[in-house]
C-alpha cells in the first residue's frame, strides 16, 4: 500500500484540482478558451461512459492491434537478439541499420504502410511491431552479452555445448532484460496503434480522436485519450506480473 500511496495519492489530487479549475472556468480563462474545450473529469466521465457502446466497439478494435503487433514485436526482437548474439558477422550488419530504422519519423512510414497492405489490420500491425521491436531487441541483446564469463567458462569445463550454455546461463540472464524492453515497448503501443489508425483505418480509438478532434467534441476526445492509455498500462501491468510469476530467482 505504501508503495501505490503517494502517485495514487498524487493523481487523485491532480484530477480534483483539474475539476475545480474547470468547472469554475478558471481553467479556460487561464487558457483563453471556450469552457466547452476545458472539460472537466467529470464531464469526460459522462461522456465516457454514454458513449460506452462506441467507445467499447472501437477500443477493442485498437486493442488487438496493439496487443498482436507488441507479440509480433516480441517473437521478433528475441529472435534477433539471440542470432546477433550467437553471429558477430549478423551483429555488426543488422545492429547498425536497426538504430538507423529509429531516425526515420513513424508518421512517415505509417501511409506508406497504408498504401502497402491496404486499409485492414495489417499495416497498424506493422506499425506497432516496428515501435515496439527496437527496445526489445536491444534490450535483450544487452542482456544476452552481460553474462558473467566466470559462468560461461565453468559450463566449457563440464563440456556443455552451445546451446546448453544458451540455454541454462545466458538465457535466464537475459529474461530480466527482456521484459524490461518489452514494458517499455507496451508504454508505446498505445501511440503506435494510434498513428496507425491515423494514417488510414475504419475503427480504433485512433479514427474517433481524429474525427472529433476535427468537430471539437472535446470531452470526448480526453475519453478516448484517457482509453488509449488505460489500455498500454494494461498491458504494461500485464508483462510486469508475468515477469514477477517467471523470473523468480531476481
Amino acid at each position: 500500500m505504501r508503495r501505490w500511496l503517494l502517485p495514487a495519492s498524487l493523481i487523485v489530487g491532480l484530477i480534483g484540482a483539474w475539476q475545480v479549475a474547470a468547472s469554475t472556468g478558471a481553467l479556460a480563462d487561464l487558457l483563453n478558451l471556450e469552457s466547452f474545450l476545458v472539460p472537466s473529469p467529470a464531464e469526460i466521465a459522462e461522456s465516457l461512459w454514454q458513449n460506452r457502446t462506441l467507445l467499447g466497439e472501437n477500443a477493442w478494435a485498437t486493442l488487438k492491434e496493439m496487443l498482436l503487433g507488441l507479440c509480433c514485436a516480441m517473437v521478433a526482437g528475441l529472435g534477433f537478439a539471440v542470432l546477433m548474439h550467437l553471429s558477430e558477422t549478423l551483429r555488426r550488419t543488422f545492429y547498425p541499420p536497426m538504430v538507423v530504422s529509429q531516425a526515420i519519423p513513424i508518421l512517415v512510414i505509417a501511409p506508406i504502410l497504408v498504401v502497402w497492405f491496404g486499409y485492414g489490420i495489417g499495416p497498424k500491425l506493422w506499425i506497432v511491431a516496428l515501435v515496439c521491436f527496437f527496445p526489445i531487441a536491444v534490450n535483450t541483446l544487452d542482456g544476452l552479452r552481460s553474462v558473467d564469463p566466470g559462468a560461461t567458462k565453468m559450463m566449457r569445463t563440464l563440456d556443455a555445448s552451445r546451446r546448453q550454455v544458451l540455454w541454462r546461463v545466458e538465457a535466464p540472464t537475459a529474461l530480466p532484460y527482456f521484459f524490461s524492453g518489452a514494458k517499455i515497448a507496451a508504454a508505446f503501443t498505445g501511440i503506435a496503434a494510434v498513428f496507425g489508425e491515423w494514417a488510414g483505418g475504419e475503427s480504433g480509438l485512433g479514427v474517433l480522436i481524429h474525427q472529433d478532434s476535427a468537430q471539437f467534441e472535446t470531452a470526448r476526445l480526453f475519453a478516448e485519450v484517457a482509453l488509449v492509455s488505460a489500455l498500454a498500462l494494461a498491458l504494461f501491468g500485464l508483462l510486469a506480473l508475468a515477469e514477477r510469476r517467471i523470473v523468480t530467482w531476481r
